[in-house]
């Protein structure tokens, strides 16, 4: 049998879906967007000050790196205790609440591939200013993840509304299946279904995340200057 080069990630509304089946003669692309945004306006009115803002440092694009060959963590996360990932990124730090209770074998998975430095490298390889911005791809194309698969289907009523944290899945999987790769809701609603395991919620440096929905993308809504996330830690409390 074929091998099949699975979609990228989170094909629904904006985002690219591309199917590749190699050894079938060739691919086929699909793509739907999401009208654009205007920019917010960076003048602030006469006689007030503004905060500082985030800013993205210029950085060379880490390698790709192979698919990943890992086994699913069997580890859970205790229920009682509090998780904050902490995300380091060349456009500044912002840190997410885990949803443990919500999501347990979601947050767990998420948890085990920070630890094991799954995540140290990589990029938010699509950013779609206003809607959200999508990372965690050893190989920063879109196909990449660890070589497993979570399946956790959210609550029905679940809602992507900005700073919400969730999985990326391809559209022909089951609701709450998920990998390694996430996304973060950058602008107000990104008026998705309920199909995409939560992670959590940005806690601190929302600033951040617009920093990055705001860069200039091109071709795949691909950061023209790679955004890099550094390192990934999980810490407990």
């Amino acid at each position: 049998m074929p091998a099949v080069r699975p979609l990228p990630l989170l094909t629904v509304l904006a985002l690219v879906a591309a199917v590749a089946a190699a050894g079938c003669g060739g691919s086929n692309k699909e793509t739907a967007t999401k009208a654009g945004r205007a920019k917010p306006s960076t003048t602030a009115p006469a006689g007030t000050t503004t905060a500082a803002k985030a800013e993205c440092q210029k950085v060379q694009a880490p390698k790709p790196n192979p698919a990943g060959k890992l086994s699913k963590p069997t580890t859970k996360l205790d229920p009682d205790k509090s998780y904050t990932a902490t995300l380091e990124t060349s456009c500044g730090t912002f840190a997410i609440a885990l949803d443990v209770k919500q999501g347990p074998k979601t947050t767990a998975s998420f948890a085990s591939l920070a630890g094991k430095g799954f995540y140290d490298d990589t990029t938010f390889h699509r950013v779609i200013e206003g809607f959200v911005i999508q990372g965690g791809d050893p190989q920063g194309n879109g196909q990449g993840g660890p070589g497993y698969k979570v399946v956790e289907a959210p609550p029905r009523n679940a809602k992507y509304t900005s700073g919400v944290v969730a999985m990326a899945k391809t559209e022909i999987e089951d609701p709450g299946t998920s990998g390694s790769q996430f996304f973060v809701v950058a602008g107000p609603d990104a008026q998705l279904p309920p199909d995409y395991a939560v992670l959590g919620k940005v806690s601190s440096g929302m600033d951040v995340v617009e920093t990055i929905d705001a860069v200039p993308t091109g071709p795949g809504d691909q950061p023209i200057d790679p955004v890099v996330i550094k390192k990934i830690t999980v810490k407990a409390s």
